[in-house]
């Protein structure tokens, strides 16, 4: 049973293609919220190297691969629009759109995201999470 919480989904038993930093091709998002799990928010720790997830804010899509326990590859957005993308940087964490952070999380509905460059993002709407065992 697909339970839809937050509109936060976590990908599993899915064949993607990555076509671009932040576009996939032979998926559908309907295909994507078929075979969902859902989280209230993406924590750290719940994270390998190599999945990616997908963040919604009201203004950007940002496209995370993490490369390591402090590392992300990050494009989209902010990032796009200066030129940067990709760009390697650290995540700071989840802010409610002032100086109190929650350091432990990545992406969470409602939450600002706060990158290592201090960049903080409008208030996500929508995570992807899709593990690396599910990219082909």
């Amino acid at each position: 049973m697909d339970i839809f919480y937050h509109d936060v989904i976590l990908v599993y038993g899915i064949n993607l293609l990555l076509a671009g930093p932040h576009s996939m091709t032979g998926v559908s998002l309907q295909r994507l919220v078929d075979r969902a799990d859902t989280e209230k928010e993406v924590r750290k720790t719940d994270l390998r190297v190599g999945d990616y997830v997908f963040v919604v804010t009201c203004n950007s899509l940002y496209t995370i691969m993490v490369e390591g326990e402090r590392t992300y590859r990050v494009s989209g957005g902010w990032f796009d629009r200066q030129g940067m993308s990709p760009v390697t940087t650290s995540i700071a964490g989840c802010t409610w759109g002032g100086s109190s952070i929650k350091v432990n999380i990545v992406a969470a509905c409602g939450l600002c995201l706060e990158f290592g460059n201090r960049l903080v993002s409008s208030p996500i709407q929508r995570i992807i999470v899709v593990r690396r065992e599910n990219l082909s």
